[in-house]
């Protein structure tokens, strides 16, 4: 009988990981390099084609051996990835790890704790325990915190407390604004819940005075109120006027919501941190580490004011947390989440908390929004190009000033076909944007100039095409036209396409 492939746990798992880890990080050097960009060149149907390549067969009969098959997909997953770590990779919230955070994970993988029951995850969990009440205490001194996936699963929790919180007054109402995140009202279809109900956000932001409106006409005995506000749109970055929020939900005693996926970050800088005031106020905020965090995925947190609310995700399974367990002291982790089955993504925070502190990461925070501010002011100064709005967080909207919308469009693909620059879209004020999410602190001017020129040179390729496809219809029109004049007077010897003597 042949040896089992080696473990990644027990005394001689670093052992056995060591040259594995030489395989992957080589392949991960060389991918990057064959790559040569943010993006891979090609589009869908030249990345699949090298994928399938590099996999075939998925499912050999013999296999190549662990160093071989390292460096085999590692090789083509890197070449074709969408790399955050380069600098005009700036599409999305899609921030590049921290070096110390992917290491922490790669700890957690070999380790491979489930975070479902104490006797699987003894240390883990005394660890989430900590940073999770640590976390939570940026935002309220009282306050505990669930780890999540990210801000979808974080929103959706919050609507589920909010809906339990609610049960013994009558049903949940949702309200959200125009610049909420897609998950809220996903998360309302999920519970079962009413549509929500959309408040204006005429500059972005929800509008207060409309969300009162929007709260007098909806009020009733029998009829709960959750109010979702954000820090940080998916967007353009923006955060909605939290405080002066929180006044109106107290006056109309409605339980807020805060989703803070992106803009949570904030609460390290000690700079920017005012412009999250009045988040101590919620009931509940989403918080997402992935993001402004600089976590590899997945590092979501919902922070819940009153860790009372908690008790409706008490659920009992005895092969996890039998009655006596608990009462004889072992931690009953079932409740701590939807999920039984979960990653220790704690660690990678404690690690990175702790190498940073609040300093570091603060200075991360202060250092990817002030280049978007610096990056904002180039591109307002510059002829050719139009800005959207001075940047609240790290995201910059932007247009060449000469394009259309279908024009735009097209810039942004050409841009991800030749693989040289990865930007978003965003449709704000009637018009459509390209986007740059900034969120890579090594990014430099320079970097953000030839950003600038690679939209430039591919908004005249686009026009280029445009203007030779309209020359080709014309072309094609007026030959066909001189064709059927030809055919009105031409012998049958012609029309048959033999030669005239």
């Amino acid at each position: 009988m042949s040896t089992p492939p080696p473990l990644a746990g027990g005394v001689q798992g670093p052992d056995a990981l060591r040259p594995l880890l030489a395989a992957a990080l080589d392949a991960l050097r060389d991918g990057a390099a064959a790559r040569g960009g943010p993006l891979p060149r090609g589009g869908p149907a030249a990345v699949g084609d090298r994928v399938r390549t590099a996999a075939d067969p998925v499912l050999p009969e013999h296999g190549t051996g662990p160093e071989a098959a390292l460096r085999t997909l590692v090789h083509a997953l890197t070449e074709g990835a969408a790399d955050p770590a380069d600098p005009l990779c700036a599409a999305h919230l899609h921030c590049p790890p921290l070096a110390v955070a992917a290491a922490a994970d790669l700890a957690a993988s070999a380790l491979n704790p489930s975070m479902d029951s104490w006797d699987q995850a003894p240390a883990a969990s005394a660890l989430e325990a900590l940073v999770t009440r640590a976390l939570a205490a940026e935002i309220h001194p009282a306050a505990d915190a669930l780890v999540t996936t990210g801000g979808t699963e974080s929103n959706q929790l919050a609507l589920l407390l909010a809906r339990e919180a609610a049960a013994p007054r009558g049903p949940l109402r949702l309200l959200v604004g125009e610049n909420a995140h897609h998950s809220l009202i996903r998360g309302a279809w999920l519970l079962g819940l009413p549509g929500p109900v959309t408040v204006p956000a005429p500059a972005g932001t929800l509008d207060p005075a409309a969300l009162d409106e929007a709260l007098n006409e909806l009020g009733g005995p029998h009829t709960t109120f959750l109010v979702a506000a954000t820090a940080g749109t998916t967007d353009a970055g923006l955060i909605d006027p939290l405080d002066d929020i929180a006044d109106v939900c107290a006056a109309h005693r409605a339980r807020l919501h805060i989703d803070a996926a992106y803009g949570g970050g904030l609460l390290f800088s000690d700079v920017r941190k005012h412009l999250l005031h009045g988040i101590e106020r919620a009931h509940t905020v989403t918080l997402d580490l992935h993001k402004l965090g600089w976590q590899p995925a997945a590092a979501g947190l919902l922070v819940v004011r009153d860790p009372h609310d908690l008790a409706a995700l008490t659920h009992r399974a005895d092969y996890l947390n039998a009655d006596d367990d608990t009462d004889a002291g072992l931690p009953d982790l079932l409740g701590r989440s939807l999920r039984t089955t979960r990653r220790p993504d704690i660690l990678k925070i404690a690690v990175t908390l702790k190498a940073l502190g609040r300093t570091g990461l603060g200075a991360l925070v202060d250092q990817v929004c002030d280049q978007a501010r610096q990056f904002a002011a180039h591109i307002e100064a510059h002829p050719r190009f139009e800005l959207y709005d001075t940047p609240a967080l790290s995201t910059v909207l932007f247009r060449p000033t000469d394009a259309d919308d279908t024009h735009l469009a097209h810039v942004r693909r050409q841009l991800l076909t030749d693989g040289t620059a990865v930007l978003g879209r965003a449709d704000l004020a009637g018009r459509r944007w390209l986007k740059a999410t900034l969120l890579n602190p090594h990014t430099r001017p320079t970097d953000l100039a030839t950003l600038l020129e690679l939209v430039t040179k591919a908004s005249e390729e686009v026009s280029e095409e445009a203007s030779g496809e309209v020359s080709e219809e014309a072309s094609g029109e007026a030959s066909g036209e001189a064709k059927e004049r030809v055919n009105q007077h031409a012998t049958p010897d012609l029309l048959e396409g033999t030669t005239p003597r």
